[in-house]
């Protein structure tokens, strides 16, 4: 049974809402090059910093539940932290521990997967984001389920490759490719006949979300599936042609089929099992839904073979999808949005496509749908489908427009917000849209202040993770990387702190003006609701806030 919040005593009651506002992927770089938030024109956010009480949050690593501090943050798991005001383990360190402990492979998904193709002597199919980003995947994980694979009798192995480029060097496909068809020769060697079968960058093929770009899906489903399309005689053949051809980096390069004597080496058919192993939910659930819905009528599937299928997790608790996974997710439960909705206080929530269900979905907990549709209002601006870089402003103005109404209307306690542009056109590692997407951040806030001042409201500025504040590889001595003469992009989230700012024009004195230091961004959900005037749960990571 969730408590009911006591009224913090110290806290006197603001006439206006509290407004959160998330600046996805704008952090505090740690160099001077390559800082594209330190070097945009931002009068709104310099402003905030130099006269409002602010810190700095930890966002990456054990601080939002991965492995190590050497995993970079990400949306998904901030915005979990963020909402939830605690810290779980996420999607890597569980599906880690499952296969190190050997519990993923006593479970009834994997013993269906591989039973079935072990039994029926079909073909086992791993589809992914193919590198070590540790976002949305991790290469180590399929290596050690083709390797079990083998151990329990499947001799036949075919693993379709999404081209990273974005959580990893922008280059770096080969990287992974070439040692990767070693380890696979190991294992044709020793009996299992394991090749790669077809590929493609991740932002063209497979790994759409939030329902941004189905065409993506389709253009997956006919290179893994149907194996139509460019066909090559490799992977690395594939990938060096189509980089030569068309100047992309990895996560564009268009999609290809391998093939011999003109024939695809590794179709999904009737009989086969297919994993699914990316452990995050977002950019699985489309493949997902043309593998296991009945009724599907986003694109022609031309034929859909039956197949054993299961995902790395469960991608959608709510929704049960897919039906069959590998690695239970976290249990996040007492999420702030349910102690609100407990308090009767009336929210508003809203970003544009591209990071709706992260201030939705995520920011709950994982869970999909409202907490109370009497209390909370969702508002989904529809993303541009065009490359980021194209138009770096995004929805930004849009967004705004529903905050400032919302703000205005006094109908809310709460509104919470995401601006994807820092870590949008981030990772599209051009710097000058990347400047400019900070920038249109910055006009939006610059609204935001005003509507706050004018309703008596406060505002929280806080990201979910660092991206536009790292735009260059750096050395150990902190030297630009350089290839040829030129500057090597980095289009990867960074490890650097985010900001905490309060402004608070009404302020009157309750707490200190210095916030508290060392704290992670699960602080973010006490902070906001002691503002709303109430005290925290106590088994949440404590406010910024410092009592007077």
């Amino acid at each position: 049974m969730l408590e009911k919040l006591p009224k913090a005593s110290w806290m006197k009651e603001r006439k206006g809402p509290v407004v959160l506002v998330i600046m996805d992927g704008v952090g505090f770089g740690k160099f001077r090059e390559g800082d594209a938030v330190a070097s945009a024109y931002k009068p709104t956010l310099d402003w905030f910093l130099a006269n409002c009480p602010n810190t700095r949050l930890k966002a990456h690593g054990q601080a939002v539940g991965l492995p190590s501090d050497a995993d970079m943050g990400n949306s998904e798991v901030g915005h979990n932290a963020i909402g939830s005001g605690r810290v779980f383990d996420q999607g890597a360190k569980l599906v880690s521990a499952s296969i190190e402990s050997g519990k993923m492979f006593t479970g009834q998904a994997w013993l269906d997967v591989a039973g079935n193709a072990a039994s029926k002597k079909s073909t086992l199919h791993f589809i992914g984001l193919f590198s070590d980003g540790n976002v949305h995947s991790h290469i180590d994980h399929l290596k050690a389920m083709i390797v079990r694979a083998a151990k329990d009798g499947v001799k036949k192995l075919r693993v379709h490759i999404l081209l990273d480029g974005r959580d990893v060097g922008e280059t770096s496909a080969l990287d992974y490719v070439r040692p990767f068809e070693e380890f696979l020769a190991q294992q044709r060697a020793a009996g299992c006949d394991a090749r790669i079968a077809s590929g493609g960058g991740r932002m063209f093929i497979t790994m759409d979300r939030y329902g941004a770009d189905w065409s993506m899906v389709e253009r997956g489903w006919q290179t893994h599936v149907l194996g139509e399309g460019r066909q090559f005689a490799g992977a690395e053949e594939a990938i060096s042609t189509l980089r030569q051809e068309s100047g992309a980096i990895d996560q564009d390069l268009g999609a290809f089929v391998i093939a011999e004597n003109g024939k695809p080496v590794g179709t999904i058919e009737d009989g086969d099992s297919v994993v699914f192993f990316n452990f995050r939910g977002d950019r699985a659930l489309e493949i997902t839904a043309a593998f296991e819905e009945d009724d599907f009528t986003r694109f022609d599937r031309k034929r859909r073979p039956d197949v054993v299928y299961a995902g790395m997790m469960e991608y959608d608790g709510d929704l049960q999808v897919p039906k069959r996974y590998l690695t239970g997710p976290p249990a996040i439960t007492r999420t702030s949005g349910e102690f609100l909705c407990k308090l009767g206080l009336r929210t508003l929530a809203c970003s544009e496509t591209q990071k709706f269900g992260h201030v939705t979905y995520f920011y709950n907990g994982n869970r999909s749908g409202k907490i109370d549709d009497k209390l909370e209002e969702y508002v989904e601006v529809p993303s541009d489908i065009v490359p980021f870089e194209q138009r770096p402003w995004m929805k930004g103005a849009e967004i705004t427009d529903v905050v400032v109404k919302g703000i205005a209307s006094g109908k809310y306690d709460f509104i919470r917000c995401n601006y994807p542009n820092g870590d949008m056109v981030g990772h599209t590692g051009v710097y000058q849209a990347v400047q400019i997407g900070v920038e249109c951040v910055d006009l939006c806030l610059a609204r935001i202040k005003k509507a706050v001042d004018k309703a008596g409201g406060v505002l929280v500025i806080t990201a979910d993770h660092g991206n536009a504040d790292d735009m260059f590889e750096h050395k150990k001595d902190g030297s630009v990387v350089k290839e040829n003469g030129v500057v090597k992009v980095k289009t990867a989230h960074s490890l650097n702190p985010v900001p905490c700012i309060i402004y608070d024009p009404t302020g009157q004195g309750e707490y200190k003006a210095e916030l508290r230091e060392g704290l992670g961004i699960s602080s973010i959900a006490a902070t906001c609701i002691n503002l709303l005037g109430y005290e925290a749960p106590k088994d949440y990571d404590p406010s910024v806030l410092i009592p007077r």
